[in-house]
């Protein structure tokens, strides 16, 4: 089963995943997308680190989540993304902030393809950033653009899609 959780930020999403996969009796291999880019980024990943459970594999992959999917997934296994919008700022802009479409493209291609072969436990995490104003910035709304369609594909393909909001979980899709 593969499930899409969706919410704002400090929505309560990353602790719902992380319940949904400590529910699993399966070995958990947590994906971490994030890069640490500042001090205020490295103490965010820091306090997930100390959250999560010791025993769990974590995989940190900023770019390559399709080929980190094919790679870990296993019917005895679940595998939690957090999350698929700092991957989204990976693949889509160059460390300078300059737009990498292609390779974006290459990549969410990639990942949509094993997301469609695969038969493991798989949930994944992003951030819903769809709700607020256009923004004024011409990358910000490509950004915004490109991750409600993101969102949007990858439901289509996924079992389970939940959208967490004050630590409230409300269902949107369910087999």
């Amino acid at each position: 089963m593969i499930e899409l959780v969706l919410g704002g930020a400090r929505s309560g999403k990353s602790r719902y995943a992380e319940r949904q996969a400590l529910a699993e009796d399966k070995a958990v291999i947590y994906v971490a997308t994030a890069e640490v880019g500042d001090d205020e980024m490295q103490s965010r990943i820091a306090r997930h680190r100390a959250d999560r459970p010791e025993h769990w594999l974590t995989v940190e992959e900023p770019i390559r989540l399709a080929d980190t999917i094919k790679l870990y997934t296993t019917d005895d296994s679940c595998l939690l993304i957090d999350c698929l919008t700092l991957w989204l700022s990976n693949v889509l802009f160059d460390r300078r902030g300059g737009l990498q479409f292609e390779r974006f493209q290459q990549e969410k291609s990639a990942l949509l393809s094993v997301l469609q072969r695969t038969s493991g436990r798989i949930i994944m995490v992003s951030n819903e950033v769809g709700h607020g104003v256009v923004p004024m910035q011409k990358n910000t709304r490509r950004f915004v653009d490109e991750a409600g369609r993101l969102h949007q594909d990858i439901a289509r393909i996924c079992d389970r899609v939940v959208l967490v909001t004050a630590g409230l979980p409300q269902v949107l899709k369910s087999p």
